[in-house]
């Protein structure tokens, strides 16, 4: 099918995310693992323009990390609704030039948050009608994380990520993002923990905490250990925010990002410019609530 609105352009940026705390459960008959996560928007965000013209479907960007065409998850969710709404072949008639801020291989849900915006892009195109419920079965099937971006703020993810509830709103945390010089990549991560004894499993797995809004420091990411054993300088960072003050401080996912929790900005300033050291890259954001969420990842069209 061809679009015959053609011309315009949509932008609609996909934050970023933290994982507060994750527990996993145990391995899957599926082979995915189930998990108990506690998921956080924040404001680092990329940038999605989706142009509507004639020609192929392209996904691009200037990020030498970040994959292009059919080797990104933006791909993979747009061929799946194109799919999932009776099409054959590729959509075509689309452009998305993707802007990027949030690093790869980082435990931020970068490429998640990607492929959920431009779902939620390619379906007012596509499929105006189909329902939200619709829209998250697809995503469901494009990636774990991916049904977590249609939400945002505070949430509770189990099975492997992909059902989510919505949680009270966290009280706003400033936050510092420290990454090294290497990324993890997460099937990586998840093998590491398989390959663990079942009492080194035992020593590093923590249920979440039902204090946890009032013990932050409580939270905890099962698979750090693990990923600390091949990389030593995770537990440098983890540490280094907590002497500076952090109330709160965790490997991100599966990694290689590390977050530190602030009460003001200032604090989270004065502790990003003390914790820096060759190599490692630093960046002060926040956590963004459900109805900020709302608000700031609404598309907007540009004629």
């Amino acid at each position: 099918m061809k679009l015959e609105r053609t011309g315009f352009q949509i932008r609609l940026r996909a934050f970023a995310k933290i994982n507060l705390g994750l527990h996993i459960l145990g391995l899957r008959p599926d082979r995915f693992h189930e998990v108990r996560t506690i998921l956080q928007t924040i404001e680092l965000h990329d940038t999605l323009l989706l142009s509507v013209r004639r020609g192929p479907f392209i996904v691009r960007s200037r990020a030498q990390a970040m994959p292009q065409d059919h080797d990104n998850l933006i791909w993979t969710a747009g061929v799946a609704l194109w799919r999932a709404i009776g099409r054959t072949g590729i959509p075509e008639g689309i452009a998305v030039t993707v802007t990027k801020r949030i690093p790869a291989a980082a435990g931020l849900g970068g490429a998640s948050s990607d492929a959920a915006a431009a779902l939620m892009l390619f379906r007012k195109l596509w499929a105006p009608r189909k329902g939200v419920r619709f829209l998250r079965e697809v995503a469901a099937s494009v990636g774990s994380d991916v049904p977590f971006f249609f939400d945002g703020g505070t949430v509770l993810a189990t099975g492997r990520g992909e059902r989510t509830r919505q949680l009270a709103p966290l009280e706003c945390q400033w936050i510092v993002l420290a990454l090294p010089e290497f990324g993890v990549k997460t099937p990586q991560a998840y093998r590491w923990w398989d390959s663990l004894s079942g009492s080194k499993r035992r020593e590093y797995q923590r249920p979440l905490s039902r204090r946890w809004r009032s013990r932050l420091d409580l939270l905890s990411n099962d698979l750090q250990g693990p990923v600390v054993e091949q990389y030593p300088a995770i537990a440098e960072m983890t540490d280094r925010l907590r002497v500076v003050g952090a109330h709160g401080s965790a490997m991100s996912g599966s990694g290689s990002a590390v977050f530190g929790l602030f009460a003001t900005q200032a604090d989270a300033v004065v502790a990003r410019r003390r914790i820096r050291k060759p190599g490692w890259r630093t960046w002060v954001t926040r956590t963004i609530s459900r109805s900020d969420y709302v608000c700031l990842a609404t598309p907007a069209r540009i004629d």
